[in-house]
């Protein structure tokens, strides 16, 4: 029986840290402690239940499954398994999350050396899928190119900059704002959550169930054991980049005044920290750690079309990097404009699948549980989509409890959970 080394079970936690801290990471933490204000460390925790606790739970209930979504929702029946499966990797992969890592990284790190023509973000985007496709071709290299290079360069820049928020003075902390002055730690928790790393999570799963077995590991308790240890490291380097990113935007009025997102806050501070040395930091911290993301999703969607389609991995590398490389040059408005709604929409079945996996031994027969169930999540987060997109929603949806936060779809999926437990247990 082969078993890691403590070496590589190391590089296999820094891997999975790398591939969750993407720029959005980054940039969200800052504007929300700005806002949040005297209450601060409430908003903090509200966030790391589901910025980090969710995304940890997933990665546990994969490696369960051999890494797979399809096995994890196979209780919804197979067409809608293999639907839900196809959209949750096409909207984190080619459609959405693998070109924003090119226009994110671009925006905040480069366009202000080459400007926001379309021609350059052209270039940058040429440059930047190159890389990602050399590493992307050889996925059984992807612990030694990701694992032991890229992972340690970012976690260097993440150290720094998180260090830095500690022990370099920054202003003082003002009031609280908005929806942070009664209800921080439910603010924060919707924040986290409309972060989408469990989507991410969800499709990173079959990446380091592969890192794994490329390593000659081939027992499936020893497969979830490791999963699990890499998934508790990078919850708790999620959890450390954090608490720095929040103390890092607490006092960041003096810099920062009334910043509208959180990439003004952090440009404003490395500024401040590092001087002029700090944009070439940002610019360099940035390319690293939304490429490192992009990797991982594109190894991910090719290993699971690979098997879908019969079409070899490496075929599909290439179909994938180039789609990312297109939509990427749309520019990041447009693209998240159109990906916030869809994403809106398919996270609730998602969370419900990956939550209820967990009890499947509970119930006689689960698909007649979590079917219905994820079902009424699915229809409730369209309506939350439909909301986001701008449209018009009648009185009695708008009304509906949790609508102002994005969660409608909670207290109707509790209650069909409830109902359909209930029939499961009586019809035995």
């Amino acid at each position: 029986m082969t078993n890691l080394r403590t070496r590589d079970i190391v590089a296999l936690g820094f891997m999975t840290f790398a591939l969750f801290i993407g720029a959005g990471n980054i940039i969200f933490p800052p504007i929300v402690a700005q806002q949040a204000g005297e209450h601060v460390w409430l908003a903090a925790a509200g966030f790391l239940i589901t910025a980090v606790g969710l995304p940890v739970i997933t990665i546990v209930a994969l490696s369960r499954v051999e890494g797979s979504i399809q096995i994890l929702s196979s209780p919804l029946g197979k067409f809608a398994s293999i639907l839900l499966t196809v959209v949750c990797y096409l909207a984190v992969g080619p459609l959405f999350a693998t070109p924003r890592t090119a226009t994110v990284s671009y925006e905040i790190g480069f366009s202000s050396y080459f400007g926001d023509s379309s021609s350059s973000l052209l270039i940058y985007s040429i440059i930047y899928f190159s890389f990602v496709t050399l590493v992307s071709l050889y996925p059984n290299k992807i612990l030694d190119t990701v694992g032991y290079f890229l992972s340690p360069l970012k976690i260097l820049g993440l150290a720094i900059l998180g260090l830095s928020a500690f022990f370099i003075p920054v202003g003082k902390i003002h009031p609280a704002i908005n929806n942070y002055i009664a209800s921080p730690v439910s603010e924060g928790i919707v924040n986290g959550y409309l972060t989408m790393d469990t989507l991410g999570a969800l499709v990173f799963g079959i990446v380091i169930v592969k890192a794994i077995t490329s390593r000659g590991v081939s027992d499936k308790k020893l497969v979830t054991k490791y999963a699990v240890i890499a998934s508790i490291i990078s919850g708790i380097g999620l959890t450390l980049v954090y608490l720095s990113l929040f103390k890092l935007g607490m006092g960041s009025h003096e810099f920062a005044p009334n910043a509208t997102n959180g990439a003004i806050i952090l440009h404003a501070y490395v500024q401040h920290a590092f001087g002029d040395m700090g944009a070439y930091f940002l610019s360099a911290m940035i390319f690293i750690a939304c490429m490192v993301t992009a990797i991982g999703l594109t190894c991910a969607c090719a290993e699971y079309f690979s098997t879908l389609t019969k079409i070899p991995y490496k075929i599909l590398v290439f179909i994938l990097v180039g789609f990312s490389l297109i939509i990427s040059n749309l520019g990041l408005t447009k693209l998240i404009a159109v990906s916030v709604p869809v994403l809106s929409a398919i996270y609730p079945p998602a969370i419900v699948v990956i939550l209820l996996s967990f009890c499947i031994k509970f119930w006689d027969k689960p698909s007649h549980v979590i079917a219905p169930v994820t079902a009424v999540s699915f229809v409730f987060g369209v309506f939350d989509g439909v909301k986001v997109a701008g449209f018009e929603l009648p009185a009695m949806l708008q009304s509906l409890p949790l609508s102002e936060q994005n969660l409608a779809w909670l207290i109707p999926s509790a209650l069909v959970l409830l109902i359909a437990t209930v029939i499961d247990k009586v019809r035995k």
